[in-house]
């Protein structure tokens, strides 16, 4: 299991790279993860999906922070 700092890194540079369309990104990837049968990465882009959202609505784990 990636651990939760890893998460939030990824999900902090999506929305850097992707700004608001980073949730969209998050999402064709853990589709693209389903449709190829990889459940292990499904579940890691869906934890990245929940992370975009919390920092854009500017919660942060204890921990977690990402610069």
């Amino acid at each position: 299991m990636t651990p939760d700092l890893d998460i939030y890194r990824s999900a902090k540079l999506l929305i850097d790279r992707h700004g608001d369309d980073a949730v969209i990104e998050a999402a064709m990837m853990a589709d693209k993860m389903l449709e190829q049968g990889d459940l292990d990465g499904l579940a890691t882009w869906n934890r990245i999906l929940r992370a975009i959202e919390e920092l854009r609505a500017g919660k942060r784990p204890e921990g977690a922070e990402v610069n």
